[in-house]
């Protein structure tokens, strides 16, 4: 049995996702993505991870419509992303504007080794739920937050996504081509860093705490965890403080570099050639020997001014070839090169399939839909998805009997009272 993300009480013990109590319990206060991925990396590695949802305010991960079809119809158990970013975990549904949910999510932080949050700064401390009192609660505590640009900034208060935390960069004015606009890409890589920074600054701190026996906060600014993107270019401007020039597919330093046609509507191979004993492989394997041979052509910098006829003499070479088998033709020769996959694509993907990388785990409402895995192993599979993301509510009773040892009777009073529940508030209540 692999040995997974347990130590509890300084002592290491091994949890196969049955023996919750006996690993690293995380209260999980984060929604979207950030946080999200931070404590499903956690609970991947084995770590009980507890999901604070409310029915008023779910995870808006689940969708944001409150039309009361959208409801009826549990359109909210159907989100992919919410489902992807979840697995692993339980979850319960607790009203933190009220006194008695107030009170259950504090006797769970007093259980608790990890808390995480992405909300904004003063979301938690206008709950009754700042630092001062979560040390109170549970002085070994490692408080993650997560805030787009940290609890000391000017800019604490300003609302931000992924998306523009990279505009705040600048990166949107290094890609692209000079002749453009800035380039929003839509992918969110500030959450997707911030998680797996995140991620990292707990098990570090979680070292800590277990060596000291004292608790740490973690203050993260998202914008500050994307900062290395932007480091080159810094760097640059510190000397000159001309704009640099934005090269679109092309490279400030290696010719040719790009994006070409292949057979096909929409099939296209990215090409590198990172030095001159590749460049001459490429030419020679496109019918340019002459190229290869010619001495004057052996820089970028030379290159550089015949690189339209490189780019259109390797297109030629393209577009009667495969995508896949013109790669493994550049590859054959040492040419660093990749097919431009579409997402769909990866759903087959040999590579993928290889390592067994997609797995699959059944949940209500949605089937099995094909999830990827953590991308680092022990040994020669990857660790396996135990349990699918929970469905709002799921573990309420299991947590609050189980965990918190409530009776039944006060449990269906909770529910009662609208402080837990399994099904999303609709508009007008």
């Amino acid at each position: 049995m692999r040995k997974r993300l347990c130590c509890r009480n300084g002592k290491d013990s091994v949890c196969d996702g049955s023996r919750r109590g006996s690993g690293v319990r995380v209260i999980d206060f984060s929604m979207g993505w950030a946080g999200s991925l931070c404590t499903r990396i956690l609970a991947d590695l084995g770590a009980d991870v507890i999901k604070i949802e409310a029915i008023e305010y779910p995870d808006w991960r689940r969708g944001v419509d409150r039309r009361p079809a959208f409801i009826e119809d549990k359109m909210y158990e159907r989100a992919p992303c919410f489902c992807i970013m979840n697995r692993n975990k339980r979850g319960i549904t607790l009203d933190l504007t009220q006194p008695r949910g107030l009170a259950l999510v504090k006797r769970l932080l007093t259980k608790a080794d990890i808390v995480v949050d992405n909300y904004s700064v003063d979301v938690l401390p206008k709950l009754e739920l700042g630092c001062d009192v979560l040390r109170s609660l549970n002085p070994r505590l490692v408080k993650l937050s997560m805030s787009a640009f940290g609890a000391d900034s000017r800019c604490r208060d300003c609302r931000a996504y992924g998306s523009t935390l990279e505009q705040g960069l600048g990166l949107p004015g290094v890609v692209g081509k000079s002749s453009m606009p800035p380039v929003i890409s839509h992918v969110a890589f500030g959450d997707a860093i911030g998680g797996l920074n995140g991620c990292a600054a707990i098990l570090i701190a979680l070292i800590c705490a277990r060596d000291a026996g004292q608790g740490q906060l973690i203050d993260l600014s998202q914008i500050g965890c994307m900062l290395p993107f932007a480091a080159p270019w810094l760097a640059i401007h510190a000397i000159d403080p001309m704009p640099p020039k934005r090269y679109g597919n092309r490279h400030p330093q290696f010719v040719p570099h790009g994006r070409f046609r292949c057979e096909g509507e929409d099939n296209w191979l990215m090409i590198a050639a990172t030095d001159n004993e590749m460049w001459q492989r490429l030419a020679i394997l496109i019918g340019r020997r002459d190229w290869a041979m010619d001495l004057s052509l052996n820089s970028a910098e030379a290159r550089r001014s015949i690189e339209d006829n490189i780019e259109n003499a390797i297109e030629a070479w393209m577009r009667t070839r495969d995508a896949d088998q013109a790669m493994f033709g550049l590859q054959s020769v040492s040419i660093a090169s990749g097919v431009a996959r579409h997402p769909i694509d990866l759903l087959q993907d040999p590579h993928l399939r290889s390592r067994g990388f997609l797995q699959q785990v059944e949940r209500p409402f949605i089937g099995a839909p094909l999830q990827s895995s953590m991308s680092t192993r022990e040994g020669v599979g990857p660790y396996t998805i135990r349990a699918a993301a929970p469905t709002l509510g799921q573990h309420n009773s299991a947590i609050l009997t189980g965990l918190l040892e409530l009776s039944d009777s006060y449990v269906a009073e909770l529910a009662g009272k609208g402080i837990i529940g399994t099904t999303m508030l609709s508009e007008g209540r």
